[in-house]
């Protein structure tokens, strides 16, 4: 961990809703004038899309365990960031649109589904942000968790968030039902040993719970809206960031607290909830760094 560098996380898995947190704070720094540097954590996959065909076909390999991922260079970030402001980072190149932006940049002949070379963070940037599946995850080999200075979770109730993969597979990526059950069946002890861990190591946990009946996701016609839905904020330690719950409690309309150290606020204010919260702690880390 480090004052000078420090290096903020956002963790949950595909579909779980980080979007909206990274949203949040790309609206924090614009609003601070903050220079982050941005990670996605789909660059540190061991494998491009091709590749990661062949593996899953020969041996059920899941974008979730420590084999098809470079944790140990996720570390070495995140130790060099704190230590030195800087570090290797590339992109993978989601689409064409990506590809030719990258290309024009870094004079390369990348495709879709493929890595930029590793390049260096520029310097003089404030903090390090990471969004992604492993950002406070520890094996027998690596701990990464240990260089985070924030670490936010993402992570609907189970029900909503196979209700959420499979509507966006299947609409955007054209993948049947069938498939997309065997992905989750596929994933699933890696989900267990690896994602859901994670959790109990991050900062503050968003989780988004429907209002409606979810108990089948595989029949579920729609995603639940957000206005049927709470969404369920924990703190780990509110005394170590001076979390104010009655201010929040007045802030946001309709919600109460359910724990001493958990906050419930409609699904419809998870956004506004997440700038009013995390907006004073990146703003404490600025005076902290100097």
């Amino acid at each position: 961990m480090s004052k000078k560098h420090p290096v903020v996380v956002v963790t949950g898995s595909s579909g779980a809703g980080t979007t909206t947190v990274k949203r949040a704070f790309e609206h924090i720094f614009l609003r601070e004038g903050i220079k982050a540097a941005i990670i996605e954590g789909d660059s540190f996959h061991r494998y491009d899309r091709a590749e990661m065909k062949v593996k899953m076909a020969e041996e059920g390999l899941s974008h979730f365990g420590p084999e098809a991922n470079r944790f140990d260079k996720l570390e070495e970030l995140f130790r060099t960031y704190g230590e030195t402001g800087t570090g290797q980072k590339r992109y993978y190149l989601h689409s064409q649109e990506e590809a030719d932006e990258h290309n024009a940049r870094l004079g390369t002949d990348k495709k879709p589904g493929e890595f930029t070379p590793w390049e260096d963070i520029p310097e003089g940037t404030d903090l390090l942000f990471y969004e992604g599946l492993h950002g406070m995850v520890v094996t027998e080999e690596n701990n990464v968790a240990q260089h985070v200075d924030l670490g936010v979770g993402v992570v609907p109730i189970v029900n909503l968030e196979w209700i959420q993969k499979i509507h966006r597979d299947s609409k955007e990526r054209g993948y049947s039902a069938e498939a997309i059950v065997d992905t989750i069946l596929r994933r699933m002890p890696d989900y267990i040993k690896h994602i859901t861990p994670q959790f109990s190591r991050t900062d503050i946990n968003f989780q988004r719970v429907a209002t409606v009946d979810t108990s089948n996701p595989f029949i579920a016609r729609d995603i639940p809206t957000p206005d049927e839905s709470f969404v369920v904020i924990r703190f780990a330690n509110p005394e170590k960031f001076d979390i104010d719950f009655p201010y929040l409690l007045n802030m946001i309309p309709n919600s109460f607290m359910s724990r001493r150290n958990t906050i419930v606020v409609p699904g419809g204010k998870m956004g506004y909830a997440m700038e009013i919260i995390l907006g004073p702690i990146i703003d404490r880390m600025m005076e902290e760094r100097g």
